[in-house]
């Protein structure tokens, strides 16, 4: 009787364990977000420039896919880590594809991307730093903005101050420099 008692309580402690560790499997599961349609990423990728530049844009995905062939020479792209799609035009998806393969850029014309519903937080200093640190300049909130691609000595001058609510510039000791212009009056907020 002791035995069969001993084993019923150890059934009900496994079953429990067992019940408690699915349901917080399911539930982790539940609160995966989901991964946009192909429909979804086109929607949020129109939505980072003026609908003149975006109707007509090659909708891309960031693994370079095309996702809707465009006929204005304008590229736009969904959401990369959060609420931050871009357009872009020729020189800037060149810059990007540098970024992305980690190699030096190629700037001969005046690059523009839009991000008119802002960007996800990241460093003012390091192009791949994931977080904030000490000395990385981290900006926290980036409004609607865009962005230029100049000749380096064009830099020359510009801020580097994010928090002033003027052009400044963004990653100046990389080869990845670029001109942020803020188009909202809150600026762009660190930590």
């Amino acid at each position: 009787m002791k035995k069969t008692m001993w084993l019923l309580a150890l059934t009900t402690v496994i079953l429990t364990f067992f019940s408690v560790g699915l349901a917080n499997a399911q539930a982790e599961k539940k609160a995966t977000p989901k991964t946009p349609t192909k429909e979804e990423k086109i929607k949020r990728a129109m939505m980072a420039g003026p609908a003149s530049i975006s109707a007509q844009a090659t909708i891309m995905d960031w693994d370079m896919s095309v996702l809707r062939k465009g006929t204005n020479g304008w590229t736009c792209l969904p959401d990369r880590e959060g609420n931050d799609p871009w357009c872009v035009n020729e020189p800037w998806l060149g810059f990007l594809n540098a970024y992305v393969k980690k190699e030096s850029p190629t700037i001969t014309q005046t690059g523009i991307a839009y991000m008119l519903l802002g960007d996800s937080a990241a460093s003012n200093t390091d192009p791949y730093a994931t977080k904030a640190t000490p000395d990385n300049q981290w900006v926290s909130h980036t409004g609607p903005h865009l962005m230029l691609l100049v000749p380096k000595d064009a830099l020359n001058g510009l801020t580097t101050d994010p928090s002033k609510g003027e052009p400044y510039v963004m990653w100046s000791n990389t080869p990845y420099a670029h001109i942020m212009v803020p188009l909202d009056d809150k600026g762009h907020k660190g930590h």
